[in-house]
C-alpha cells in the first residue's frame, strides 16, 4: 500500500503553519482512501445509527469541514 498523492490541499495552505492541526486525505494506489484527523471513536461510537456498524479494528476519525470541501475538486467521479 502506498500514498499516491494528497487529496485538496495541504495542512499549510489551510492555515496550519503551526502543525497543531493537520487533518488529511490521500489517495492509496489501490484507490482506497487515508485519512488522518482527530480520533472520536469513544464519542462518536455510541451515536451510530442503527444501520451502521464499525469492526474492533475501525476507528472514527474527525477531519475538519473545511478539509473535505477542499478536497472536493480532486476526488474522482469514478
Amino acid at each position: 500500500m502506498k500514498i499516491v498523492r494528497r487529496v485538496g490541499a495541504s495542512p499549510r495552505e489551510r492555515g496550519s503553519g503551526s502543525g497543531q492541526s493537520c487533518p488529511d486525505i490521500f489517495e492509496l494506489d489501490d484507490g482506497d482512501f487515508a485519512v488522518i484527523g482527530r480520533e472520536a471513536t469513544a464519542e462518536l461510537d455510541p451515536m451510530l445509527p442503527l444501520d451502521a456498524a464499525r469492526a474492533d479494528y475501525e476507528r472514527i476519525v474527525v477531519i475538519t469541514r473545511e478539509t473535505l470541501l477542499m478536497a472536493k475538486r480532486d476526488i474522482p467521479d469514478a
